[in-house]
């Protein structure tokens, strides 16, 4: 049976996994085991997907992304170059935690950007934007912002990725899509 993803000759796939029409694997990447990879992804080069991962339809995962056991994302999720997950929040090689993974979920339409770190347990909400470089210590919320190291919040983005400006009576309109967008209560919401 013909594959109907584009697999690299130098990714290595391991037995169990799951992968979607359409999905490209690039150099050097590393799919383990009982992964369940979507329609339409891409994966960069050198790129490890541990095993039990799971991502959503048209994931777009950068050079040099590892994303580990415990870790899910829905669809059109963006995985910036060199961002990482981490699994265990207290490490140690001498010690083995593999039953102790924490999980993470990403939310559709996220973007995490380059070089960012995403520690365990903390799930990133829908259409959230994480800064390039930024080291995320606590779950995000829908559509926020953040930057940093520790990440701070700092505003709200459209989800085509523009940082909303909402009005007194809590309104905003993204500057691309002309989108309308609500805050109440500290949470965003298309209309």
């Amino acid at each position: 049976m013909e594959n109907k993803f584009f697999a690299h000759p130098t990714a290595v796939i391991d037995e169990g996994c799951e992968i979607g029409e359409g999905t490209k694997i690039w150099h050097f990447t590393h799919v383990m085991p009982n992964c369940k990879i979507g329609k339409g992804c891409n994966l960069g080069q050198n790129v490890v997907i541990s095993p039990e991962v799971i991502l959503g339809d048209n994931v777009k995962v950068q050079n040099n992304v590892s994303i580990y056991t415990g870790v899910t994302c829905d669809n059109d999720v963006f995985l910036g170059p060199s961002m990482v997950f981490t699994n265990v929040t207290n490490p140690r090689s001498a010690i083995n935690r593999r039953d102790q993974y924490s999980k993470t979920h990403v939310g559709k339409g996220a973007t995490i950007g380059a070089n960012a770190t995403i520690v365990c347990g903390h799930d990133i909400g829908p259409f959230a934007f994480i800064g390039a470089g930024s080291v995320v210590t606590k779950t995000v919320p829908a559509y926020a912002l953040l930057v940093g190291n520790p990440a701070k919040q700092i505003g709200w983005m459209s989800e085509f990725g523009h940082r909303l400006d909402f009005n007194p009576q809590g309104q905003a309109t993204c500057a691309e899509s002309g989108e309308n967008y609500v805050l109440e209560n500290n949470i965003v919401r298309k209309v």
